[in-house]
């Protein structure tokens, strides 16, 4: 079995985006659960 550093080095880029996608996915969780927090809560 050969062990070929580069093949990591290429996959950099994909990782990057996923981890970007991921971080994007949070965030837009996050703003709609804070949204819909502040929307229910200001009636009281």
């Amino acid at each position: 079995m050969t062990i070929n550093p580069m093949a990591f080095v290429d996959n950099l880029y994909y990782m990057g985006m996923g981890m970007l996608c991921i971080l994007i996915v949070m965030g837009a969780i996050i703003a709609v659960t804070a949204f819909l927090n502040w929307f229910f809560s200001r009636n009281k």
